[in-house]
C-alpha cells in the first residue's frame, strides 16, 4: 500500500541519517551515534539513492519478520500485563522498549508523554522492557523495581523517577522513590525481589528476542517497526499516516 510504502521510506532513511539509540554490546558491530565524534557525526555524506534502497530492503525484511510475530498471537497476548497509558479500546497500539539506564530512552520518555496527552485517546500505549545487561548494570535491578511500582499501580510515576535520576540508579534511588510515593514498602521489598519480576522481565526480553530488537528505544505503532534513530517528535505524523490509511485498507 502507497501509505505503507512512504513510512518504510521513512523509516529507512532515519536509520541511515540518524542511528541514534544504545545497543547491546554482543549486537553492535558499528559504534552508535553516542559514541562517535560530532564532528564525525557531522562530515559524513548525505546516503547515496543505492544506499537507501539498501536500507529500504533491510527494513521490509525485518517489518516481514515482524508481521509474522505480531501474526502468530493476539492482541491480548502480545499486550500482556504490561503497564499501559491511553485508550484501552484504541485501535492504534503504540509499544516502546525501554531500558531505564538508557539515555536515549529518557529522552524518548519525555517526547512520548507529551505524545499520550495530546493523541492519548486514539493509541493505547505500551510499556516493554528491554534491559540491556551487557553495558547496563542496572538495567535489569530498576526495572523490577518499576515492575513492583507497578503492583502497586504507580508504575508511570515510578518510571518518569527513574529516568529523572538515572545517574542515581541503585538500590538507594529505588528505596527513595518508593518511600516518596508512600508505597507500602514491605509489599515494595518483596515484590521487586520475586521471581514474578524477574518473569515478567524476561517475557519481555523474550518478545523483544522474537521482534529481533537489537537497541533502544524501539517502537511498534501500529505494528510498524520504528527503530532507534526515527524521532518520537514525528509519531504523531506516522499516526496520521496511519488513521487515514484505515478506510483503504478496510475497503481493500
Amino acid at each position: 500500500m502507497a501509505f505503507k510504502n512512504v513510512l518504510m521510506r521513512t523509516v529507512a532513511i532515519a536509520t541511515l541519517l540518524a542511528p541514534i539509540g544504545c545497543t547491546s554490546a554482543t549486537d553492535s558491530a558499528q559504534p552508535s551515534a553516542a559514541e562517535q565524534p560530532a564532528t564525525q557525526q557531522q562530515a559524513e555524506a548525505p546516503p547515496t539513492e543505492a544506499e537507501l534502497e539498501s536500507a529500504e530492503a533491510e527494513w521490509r525484511k525485518r517489518q516481514d519478520e515482524v508481521n509474522q510475530v505480531l501474526s502468530s498471537m493476539d492482541r491480548a497476548t502480545f499486550i500482556g500485563g504490561s503497564p499501559t497509558k491511553g485508550n484501552p479500546d484504541a485501535e492504534v497500539v503504540v509499544v516502546k522498549f525501554s531500558d531505564f539506564e538508557c539515555l536515549f530512552c529518557a529522552v524518548a520518555a519525555g517526547h512520548m508523554k507529551d505524545f499520550v496527552e495530546e493523541r492519548g485517546e486514539e493509541v493505547l500505549y505500551v510499556y516493554k522492557h528491554l534491559p540491556l545487561t551487557s553495558i547496563h548494570p542496572e538495567a535489569v535491578p530498576s526495572s523490577k523495581a518499576s515492575w513492583a511500582a507497578a503492583q502497586q499501580d504507580q508504575f508511570w510515576l515510578y518510571h518518569t523517577g527513574l529516568f529523572a535520576n538515572q545517574e542515581r540508579l541503585g538500590d538507594e534511588l529505588y528505596v527513595e522513590l518508593a518511600e516518596q510515593m508512600g508505597l507500602d514498602m514491605e509489599q515494595f521489598e518483596r515484590d521487586r525481589n520475586s521471581d514474578a519480576a524477574q518473569a515478567a522481565i524476561d517475557a519481555d526480553l523474550a518478545l523483544a528476542g522474537q521482534l529481533k530488537l537489537r537497541g533502544t528505544p524501539s517502537f511498534l505503532i501500529g505494528g510498524l517497526l520504528i527503530p532507534p534513530g526515527v524521532p518520537p517528535e514525528s509519531f504523531g505524523e506516522l499516526l496520521d499516516n496511519l488513521k487515514a490509511a484505515q478506510p483503504a485498507q478496510s475497503a481493500e
